[in-house]
Protein backbone atom coordinates (compact mmCIF):
# COMPACT_ATOMS: atom_id res chain seq x y z
CA UNK A 1 0.00 0.00 0.00
CA UNK A 2 1.29 3.61 -1.17
CA UNK A 3 2.11 5.83 1.85
CA UNK A 4 3.20 9.56 2.14
CA UNK A 5 5.44 10.15 5.18
CA UNK A 6 7.08 12.68 6.68
CA UNK A 7 10.69 12.86 7.66
CA UNK A 8 12.66 14.94 10.21
CA UNK A 9 14.72 17.58 8.66
CA UNK A 10 17.84 16.68 6.85
CA UNK A 11 16.26 12.63 5.62
CA UNK A 12 17.12 11.81 2.39
CA UNK A 13 14.07 12.41 -0.09
CA UNK A 14 13.20 8.98 -1.64
CA UNK A 15 10.48 9.06 -4.73
CA UNK A 16 10.85 5.57 -6.50
CA UNK A 17 8.84 4.98 -9.65
CA UNK A 18 8.21 1.54 -11.47
CA UNK A 19 8.89 3.30 -14.59
CA UNK A 20 11.73 2.51 -16.85
CA UNK A 21 11.90 5.58 -18.27
CA UNK A 22 14.35 8.40 -17.31
CA UNK A 23 14.70 11.01 -19.64
CA UNK A 24 12.76 13.74 -19.07
CA UNK A 25 9.56 13.76 -21.30
CA UNK A 26 7.61 17.37 -22.51
CA UNK A 27 5.01 17.92 -20.39
CA UNK A 28 2.00 21.04 -20.16
CA UNK A 29 4.60 21.85 -17.41
CA UNK A 30 7.26 21.21 -19.79
CA UNK A 31 9.33 24.58 -18.58
CA UNK A 32 9.57 22.20 -15.27
CA UNK A 33 12.09 24.22 -13.80
CA UNK A 34 10.02 27.46 -14.10
CA UNK A 35 7.09 25.58 -13.19
CA UNK A 36 8.94 23.90 -10.42
CA UNK A 37 10.12 27.09 -9.05
CA UNK A 38 6.69 28.13 -7.36
CA UNK A 39 6.99 25.08 -5.27
CA UNK A 40 4.49 22.48 -4.21
CA UNK A 41 2.17 24.85 -2.37
CA UNK A 42 2.74 27.44 -5.21
CA UNK A 43 1.59 24.68 -7.69
CA UNK A 44 -1.16 23.85 -5.71
CA UNK A 45 -2.58 27.19 -5.63
CA UNK A 46 -1.96 28.35 -8.94
CA UNK A 47 -4.14 25.48 -9.90
CA UNK A 48 -6.47 26.39 -7.32
CA UNK A 49 -7.27 29.61 -8.92
CA UNK A 50 -7.08 27.88 -12.63
CA UNK A 51 -9.70 25.48 -11.72
CA UNK A 52 -12.50 27.99 -9.78
CA UNK A 53 -12.14 30.46 -12.42
CA UNK A 54 -12.61 27.38 -15.22
CA UNK A 55 -15.70 26.39 -13.08
CA UNK A 56 -17.25 29.57 -13.34
CA UNK A 57 -16.87 30.08 -17.29
CA UNK A 58 -18.31 26.57 -17.54
CA UNK A 59 -21.40 27.50 -15.56
CA UNK A 60 -21.74 30.57 -18.36
CA UNK A 61 -21.32 27.24 -20.42
CA UNK A 62 -24.00 24.80 -19.38
CA UNK A 63 -27.07 26.78 -21.10
CA UNK A 64 -25.34 25.60 -24.27
CA UNK A 65 -24.41 22.39 -23.65
CA UNK A 66 -25.68 20.98 -20.50
CA UNK A 67 -23.50 20.24 -17.67
CA UNK A 68 -22.77 16.81 -19.24
CA UNK A 69 -22.00 18.18 -22.15
CA UNK A 70 -19.41 20.58 -20.69
CA UNK A 71 -17.78 17.75 -18.96
CA UNK A 72 -17.55 15.86 -22.19
CA UNK A 73 -15.81 18.54 -23.86
CA UNK A 74 -13.61 19.78 -20.98
CA UNK A 75 -12.16 15.90 -20.69
CA UNK A 76 -11.85 15.30 -24.48
CA UNK A 77 -9.91 18.43 -24.89
CA UNK A 78 -8.01 18.18 -21.73
CA UNK A 79 -7.50 14.56 -23.42
CA UNK A 80 -6.22 15.80 -26.56
CA UNK A 81 -3.91 18.33 -25.32
CA UNK A 82 -2.11 16.16 -22.93
CA UNK A 83 -1.92 13.40 -25.45
CA UNK A 84 -0.11 15.48 -27.80
CA UNK A 85 1.79 17.15 -25.46
CA UNK A 86 2.97 14.05 -23.16
CA UNK A 87 3.46 11.93 -25.86
CA UNK A 88 3.15 9.21 -23.09
CA UNK A 89 4.75 5.66 -24.08
CA UNK A 90 2.32 2.61 -23.81
CA UNK A 91 4.59 0.10 -23.37
CA UNK A 92 7.19 -1.11 -19.99
CA UNK A 93 3.97 -0.49 -17.59
CA UNK A 94 2.87 -3.12 -15.04
CA UNK A 95 -0.71 -4.39 -14.65
CA UNK A 96 -0.92 -2.24 -11.18
CA UNK A 97 0.49 0.44 -13.18
CA UNK A 98 -2.62 0.24 -15.37
CA UNK A 99 -5.17 -0.05 -13.05
CA UNK A 100 -4.07 2.94 -10.65
CA UNK A 101 -4.17 4.90 -14.49
CA UNK A 102 -7.44 3.60 -15.13
CA UNK A 103 -8.82 4.36 -11.22
CA UNK A 104 -7.59 7.38 -11.56
CA UNK A 105 -9.24 8.10 -14.93
CA UNK A 106 -12.98 6.71 -13.74
CA UNK A 107 -12.23 8.90 -10.15
CA UNK A 108 -11.80 11.71 -12.64
CA UNK A 109 -14.95 11.43 -14.80
CA UNK A 110 -16.71 10.60 -11.49
CA UNK A 111 -15.65 14.18 -9.81
CA UNK A 112 -16.26 16.40 -12.62
CA UNK A 113 -19.40 14.55 -13.41
CA UNK A 114 -20.57 14.78 -9.65
CA UNK A 115 -19.70 18.41 -9.69
CA UNK A 116 -20.71 19.89 -12.62
CA UNK A 117 -24.43 18.39 -11.88
CA UNK A 118 -23.93 20.32 -8.55
CA UNK A 119 -23.30 23.54 -10.14
CA UNK A 120 -26.48 22.89 -12.44
CA UNK A 121 -28.65 23.36 -9.14
CA UNK A 122 -26.65 25.24 -6.64
CA UNK A 123 -24.32 28.25 -6.72
CA UNK A 124 -20.61 28.21 -7.37
CA UNK A 125 -19.21 29.11 -3.90
CA UNK A 126 -21.64 26.81 -2.07
CA UNK A 127 -20.69 23.66 -4.18
CA UNK A 128 -17.33 24.45 -4.04
CA UNK A 129 -17.78 24.49 0.04
CA UNK A 130 -18.94 21.30 0.24
CA UNK A 131 -17.26 19.43 -2.07
CA UNK A 132 -13.82 20.62 -0.42
CA UNK A 133 -15.38 18.69 2.58
CA UNK A 134 -13.72 15.71 0.98
CA UNK A 135 -10.55 16.50 1.02
CA UNK A 136 -10.79 18.38 4.60
CA UNK A 137 -11.56 14.96 5.88
CA UNK A 138 -9.26 12.82 3.90
CA UNK A 139 -6.49 15.38 5.87
CA UNK A 140 -7.73 14.55 9.30
CA UNK A 141 -7.65 10.70 8.62
CA UNK A 142 -3.95 11.03 6.90
CA UNK A 143 -2.46 13.48 9.66
CA UNK A 144 0.24 12.20 11.74
CA UNK A 145 -0.03 15.11 14.11
CA UNK A 146 -2.74 17.02 16.40
CA UNK A 147 -1.81 20.04 15.23
CA UNK A 148 -3.03 18.88 11.19
CA UNK A 149 -6.42 18.29 12.97
CA UNK A 150 -6.76 22.03 14.70
CA UNK A 151 -6.08 23.63 11.05
CA UNK A 152 -8.64 21.10 9.09
CA UNK A 153 -10.95 22.34 11.80
CA UNK A 154 -10.17 25.31 11.54
CA UNK A 155 -10.71 25.60 7.55
CA UNK A 156 -14.28 23.15 8.33
CA UNK A 157 -15.60 26.18 10.15
CA UNK A 158 -14.51 28.51 7.66
CA UNK A 159 -16.21 26.33 5.33
CA UNK A 160 -19.65 26.26 7.21
CA UNK A 161 -19.32 29.92 7.67
CA UNK A 162 -18.86 30.43 3.91
CA UNK A 163 -22.15 28.31 3.14
CA UNK A 164 -24.06 30.40 5.63
CA UNK A 165 -23.85 28.41 8.66
CA UNK A 166 -26.22 26.10 6.49
CA UNK A 167 -27.51 24.83 3.52
CA UNK A 168 -30.90 23.95 4.32
CA UNK A 169 -31.95 26.54 1.14
CA UNK A 170 -30.06 24.89 -1.23
CA UNK A 171 -31.62 21.83 -3.80
CA UNK A 172 -30.79 18.86 -1.46
CA UNK A 173 -29.98 16.86 -4.81
CA UNK A 174 -27.48 19.66 -5.58
CA UNK A 175 -25.94 19.33 -2.05
CA UNK A 176 -25.72 15.13 -2.71
CA UNK A 177 -24.23 15.57 -5.81
CA UNK A 178 -21.71 18.32 -4.40
CA UNK A 179 -20.87 16.04 -1.49
CA UNK A 180 -20.40 13.18 -3.87
CA UNK A 181 -17.92 15.22 -5.63
CA UNK A 182 -16.40 15.72 -2.86
CA UNK A 183 -15.84 12.40 -1.65
CA UNK A 184 -14.17 11.57 -5.46
CA UNK A 185 -11.87 14.31 -4.68
CA UNK A 186 -10.39 12.93 -1.76
CA UNK A 187 -9.95 9.71 -3.75
CA UNK A 188 -8.20 11.69 -6.73
CA UNK A 189 -5.82 13.50 -4.27
CA UNK A 190 -4.80 9.66 -3.38
CA UNK A 191 -4.74 8.14 -6.78
CA UNK A 192 -3.08 11.44 -7.98
CA UNK A 193 -0.12 10.96 -5.96
CA UNK A 194 -0.05 7.32 -6.38
CA UNK A 195 0.10 7.96 -10.65
CA UNK A 196 2.60 10.89 -10.30
CA UNK A 197 5.45 8.23 -8.43
CA UNK A 198 4.43 5.81 -11.20
CA UNK A 199 4.66 7.58 -14.56
CA UNK A 200 7.59 9.77 -15.38
CA UNK A 201 6.31 13.49 -15.89
CA UNK A 202 2.42 13.93 -16.67
CA UNK A 203 2.08 10.61 -18.42
CA UNK A 204 0.24 9.32 -16.12
CA UNK A 205 -2.26 11.89 -16.04
CA UNK A 206 -2.57 11.63 -20.00
CA UNK A 207 -3.26 8.08 -20.02
CA UNK A 208 -5.74 9.00 -17.54
CA UNK A 209 -7.10 11.53 -18.86
CA UNK A 210 -8.21 9.35 -21.49
CA UNK A 211 -9.80 7.05 -19.81
CA UNK A 212 -11.94 9.56 -18.22
CA UNK A 213 -13.28 10.97 -21.70
CA UNK A 214 -13.88 7.71 -22.75
CA UNK A 215 -16.23 6.82 -20.12
CA UNK A 216 -18.15 9.98 -19.98
CA UNK A 217 -18.33 10.20 -24.14
CA UNK A 218 -22.02 8.42 -23.86
CA UNK A 219 -23.20 10.37 -21.42
CA UNK A 220 -22.71 13.74 -22.91
CA UNK A 221 -23.67 13.07 -26.28
CA UNK A 222 -26.76 11.40 -24.65
CA UNK A 223 -27.27 14.93 -23.32
CA UNK A 224 -26.18 17.31 -25.60
CA UNK A 225 -25.92 15.38 -29.39
CA UNK A 226 -25.12 17.89 -31.73
CA UNK A 227 -24.74 20.92 -29.74
CA UNK A 228 -21.65 19.71 -28.90
CA UNK A 229 -20.46 20.42 -32.20
CA UNK A 230 -21.12 23.90 -32.05
CA UNK A 231 -17.81 26.14 -33.37
CA UNK A 232 -18.48 28.39 -30.16
CA UNK A 233 -19.43 25.64 -28.08
CA UNK A 234 -16.03 23.95 -28.70
CA UNK A 235 -13.89 26.98 -28.54
CA UNK A 236 -15.79 27.90 -24.51
CA UNK A 237 -15.42 24.29 -23.50
CA UNK A 238 -11.71 24.26 -24.48
CA UNK A 239 -11.07 27.04 -22.59
CA UNK A 240 -12.70 25.29 -19.69
CA UNK A 241 -10.82 22.41 -20.50
CA UNK A 242 -7.49 23.94 -20.11
CA UNK A 243 -8.50 26.17 -17.30
CA UNK A 244 -10.12 23.36 -15.43
CA UNK A 245 -8.73 20.22 -15.85
CA UNK A 246 -4.72 20.38 -18.00
CA UNK A 247 -3.06 23.08 -15.54
CA UNK A 248 -4.71 21.95 -12.33
CA UNK A 249 -4.56 18.52 -13.05
CA UNK A 250 -0.81 18.91 -13.80
CA UNK A 251 0.29 21.49 -11.36
CA UNK A 252 -1.05 19.47 -8.49
CA UNK A 253 0.30 15.64 -9.69
CA UNK A 254 3.78 17.59 -9.69
CA UNK A 255 2.89 19.20 -5.88
CA UNK A 256 1.68 15.87 -4.44
CA UNK A 257 5.28 14.40 -5.94
CA UNK A 258 6.88 16.85 -2.57
CA UNK A 259 3.82 17.61 -0.31
CA UNK A 260 2.06 14.79 2.14
CA UNK A 261 -1.57 14.25 1.01
CA UNK A 262 -2.93 15.61 4.78
CA UNK A 263 -0.63 19.03 3.79
CA UNK A 264 -2.35 18.74 0.31
CA UNK A 265 -6.19 18.23 1.56
CA UNK A 266 -6.06 20.96 4.11
CA UNK A 267 -4.50 23.40 0.93
CA UNK A 268 -7.92 22.59 -0.43
CA UNK A 269 -9.53 24.89 2.01
CA UNK A 270 -8.81 27.53 0.25
CA UNK A 271 -11.09 26.68 -2.99
CA UNK A 272 -14.25 28.32 -1.21
CA UNK A 273 -12.44 31.39 -1.13
CA UNK A 274 -11.28 31.34 -4.76
CA UNK A 275 -14.61 30.23 -6.18
CA UNK A 276 -16.11 33.06 -4.23
CA UNK A 277 -13.86 35.45 -5.83
CA UNK A 278 -14.76 33.94 -9.11
CA UNK A 279 -18.30 33.91 -8.93
CA UNK A 280 -17.88 37.74 -7.96
CA UNK A 281 -15.60 38.55 -11.38
CA UNK A 282 -17.41 36.33 -13.82
CA UNK A 283 -20.80 35.64 -12.75
CA UNK A 284 -21.35 38.87 -10.53
CA UNK A 285 -22.34 37.08 -7.23
CA UNK A 286 -21.66 39.30 -4.25
CA UNK A 287 -19.22 38.81 -1.61
CA UNK A 288 -21.13 38.99 2.01
CA UNK A 289 -19.32 39.85 5.73
CA UNK A 290 -19.53 36.42 6.77
CA UNK A 291 -17.90 35.16 3.07
CA UNK A 292 -15.14 37.65 3.94
CA UNK A 293 -14.78 35.97 7.18
CA UNK A 294 -14.74 32.26 6.22
CA UNK A 295 -12.22 33.24 3.44
CA UNK A 296 -9.52 35.01 6.20
CA UNK A 297 -10.24 31.61 8.63
CA UNK A 298 -9.63 29.34 5.18
CA UNK A 299 -6.60 31.16 4.89
CA UNK A 300 -4.98 30.80 8.28
CA UNK A 301 -5.84 27.75 8.19
CA UNK A 302 -4.11 27.50 5.00
CA UNK A 303 -0.99 28.94 6.09
CA UNK A 304 -0.95 27.22 9.44
CA UNK A 305 -1.11 23.85 7.88
CA UNK A 306 1.76 25.13 5.50
CA UNK A 307 4.02 26.44 8.49
CA UNK A 308 3.59 22.78 9.91
CA UNK A 309 5.12 20.82 7.17
CA UNK A 310 8.03 23.47 6.70
CA UNK A 311 8.60 22.64 10.41
CA UNK A 312 8.33 18.86 9.55
CA UNK A 313 11.47 18.69 7.19
CA UNK A 314 11.56 17.47 3.92
CA UNK A 315 9.01 14.51 2.86
CA UNK A 316 9.68 10.90 2.25
CA UNK A 317 6.77 8.87 -0.34
CA UNK A 318 7.18 4.89 -0.13
CA UNK A 319 4.93 2.44 -2.61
Amino acid sequence: MDEIRAEPPGSPVSIPSTSSTTAPVATPAAVPRRVGSLGPVGLVLAGGVSVQFGGALAVTLMPRAGSLGVVTLRLLVAAVVLLVVCRPSLRGHSRADWGTVVAFGVTMAAMNGLFYQSLARIPLGPAVTLEVLGPLALSVLTSRRALNAVWAGLALAGVFLLGGGGFSSLDPIGVAFALGAGAMWATYIIFSARTGRRFPQADGLALAMVVAAVVFLPLGIAESGTKLLNPTTIALGSAVAVLSSVLPYTLELLALRRLPASTFAILMSLEPAVAATAGFLILHQALSVAEAMAIALVIAASMGAVRTQVGRGKVRVEA
